[in-house]
């Protein structure tokens, strides 16, 4: 059964107000488990595990500044909780598509230029990732030392600097693109219809009676 985009957004939305009102370990890991058992079920293990390594360094470094200023429980909680979130919206953006996203959003009444910008947003993402690693790969084939520690840092420029330039250069295109198909003109129809179904509404309501229940437990 495939939800709404609508409805996975509000049951992401509802699961991260649970995350950051949990305020034990147990909750957490439950709410992690839930997670891992949804982007099983996907079939999206291996870009988990890769995504995992990359917010698990940010979930280190965050619980290292809570640990400053606080203990040690609390600054793991903390750590978890980020990557509690971070997993609910990958979860949310393999799944979804930007583009189901904006159109959702627009027949829900959000403005098209609002909605265009953030699924044009989301569609260059991995655009940009792509660019960046071969300005790398490029910087690096010169004899350039951009690598991981401390020393890396003064070289990022040579890094920074292209893929800005090429970002420039790709919404440059975007824009003419855009002006040559009239962007903005009134009248816009959209190929897919986007409705709530029955399942739908009963996924966001077991949602809320979900989050109701909790707070009643948190008492």
């Amino acid at each position: 059964m495939t939800f709404d985009p609508r409805t996975k957004l509000l049951l992401s939305v509802f699961y991260v107000i649970l995350v950051v009102f949990s305020y034990e370990l147990l909750p957490l890991i439950f709410e992690w488990v839930f997670i891992l058992f949804l982007v099983l079920i996907a079939g999206k293990t291996k870009e988990y595990l890769r995504w995992f390594k990359a917010v698990a360094l940010m979930a280190i470094f965050f619980s290292a500044l809570v640990w400053w200023s606080s203990d040690g429980k609390s600054a793991f909680i903390a750590g978890f909780k980020l990557v509690n979130i971070a997993s609910v919206f990958f979860a949310f953006f393999t799944s979804t598509s930007p583009e189901d996203l904006g159109n959702t959003l627009v027949k829900a009444g959000m403005p098209y230029p609002v909605a265009f910008v953030m699924s044009v947003s989301l569609q260059f993402v991995p655009v940009m990732a792509r660019k960046a690693g071969n300005v790398l790969d490029a910087q690096r084939s010169r004899g350039i030392p951009i690598g991981q520690g401390l020393k890396a840092i003064r070289y990022f420029h040579v890094l920074l600097i292209p893929v800005f330039i090429q970002s420039i250069r790709l919404a440059e295109e975007l824009a003419e693109a855009m002006e040559s198909r009239g962007f903005g003109r009134p009248g816009r129809t959209f190929l897919k219809d986007y409705k709530m179904r029955a399942a739908d509404w009963t996924a966001v309501l077991a949602g809320l009676l979900l989050l109701a229940a909790f707070f009643l437990l948190q008492r």
